[in-house]
């Protein structure tokens, strides 16, 4: 763990994430992954060797561009009711999650080249989309405890949730993280207007989280939507959004619904991607934290490097 003083990716350098895993390794590898559940490739070799090639690809881009990498744990959907729908106990997913954890700090012992950032990744309870997660901030703490525990043991230097719908949950995570003294990134999923799925600005999300945790949260990020979708949003002067310090982008200018509906990967066009992910590093220096999620993969994210270097 590092205290959030010392998130290296906060001292104002760039730093890469990894592109979409899930619709990565789907569409481009291959992979069989039931509720896209990338962590069930940690249960035998090949699957983990698939993980090791997949990663190791970033573990490259970070080291020729001179960037640091924030990468995240395959542990997106090991938590209880993803984990019961693929017939996975308590007992079966703490394993996973801790063997999630002691692979990625592995790969950094054995392949990073630079400043890597290891993430204990958290997923949402419901659908990434559309789904509001838990009622209440105490039910969200109580559904992510148990996993934010196996991961804050395991020796990662931060958690993330990504992908997340609503404010109570986004506070339950954090209280989770915070009972267990670790940094915690709340990553938050916008619509095409740079909202969250119910109508609530990012600012105004941004603020009650904050107000509710006293502020506990390392920094706050965007994912899941493309960059015509929120810089608008982050052009505003709410003081929410000083609090943004990360994108995870969308590679497609598609809504969340027609996402849902199309059977093909609309991965867009990777060098504008990283054209318009170095633009909003270039006017919003305090975003410092670039990446892909949904479409995106390594040449989105070489793109981004290109993009910073050249200007």
């Amino acid at each position: 763990m590092l205290p959030v003083s010392e998130l290296p990716q906060l001292k104002g350098s760039l730093f890469l994430t990894d592109g979409g895993i899930e619709t990565d390794l789907i569409f481009h590898k291959g992979a069989v992954l039931p509720e896209f559940a990338s962590f069930v490739l940690h249960e035998d070799a090949s699957g983990e060797a698939m993980l090791r090639e997949y990663f190791a690809d970033y573990f490259r881009i970070g080291a020729d561009a001179g960037l640091g990498l924030v990468l995240e744990t395959a542990t997106w959907r090991a938590s209880r009711d993803w984990g019961t729908k693929l017939g996975h106990d308590q007992a079966q997913l703490r394993s996973v999650n801790q063997r999630a954890a002691e692979f990625m700090l592995a790969m950094r012992a054995a392949e990073a080249n630079g400043t890597v950032v290891v993430s204990g990744c958290v997923g949402p309870r419901g659908d990434a989309y559309s789904d509001l997660g838990p009622a209440s901030a105490d039910e969200a703490l109580a559904y992510h405890r148990p996993q934010v525990e196996v991961l804050a043991g395991s020796g990662v230097d931060l958690l993330t949730a990504l992908t997340l719908t609503n404010v109570a949950e986004a506070i339950g995570f954090v209280r989770a993280a915070s009972e267990y003294s670790m940094p915690a990134v709340v990553s938050f999923t916008v619509e095409t207007d740079g909202r969250l799925p119910l109508g609530m600005s990012l600012a105004e999300a941004i603020e009650m989280v904050d107000a509710e945790t006293n502020a506990a949260a390392a920094y706050f990020m965007i994912n899941c939507a493309h960059p015509d979708h929120f810089n608008p949003v982050l052009g505003g002067s709410a003081a929410g959004h000083e609090r943004v310090r990360g994108i995870r982008a969308s590679a497609s200018r598609l809504s969340h619904a027609e996402l849902d509906d199309s059977t093909e990967l609309d991965d867009g066009d990777p060098t504008e991607f990283g054209d318009q992910l170095a633009s909003v590093h270039a006017a919003n220096e305090h975003i410092s934290v670039l990446g892909g999620c949904c479409c995106t993969d390594t040449r989105h994210i070489a793109a981004i490097a290109a993009a910073h270097r050249n200007g």
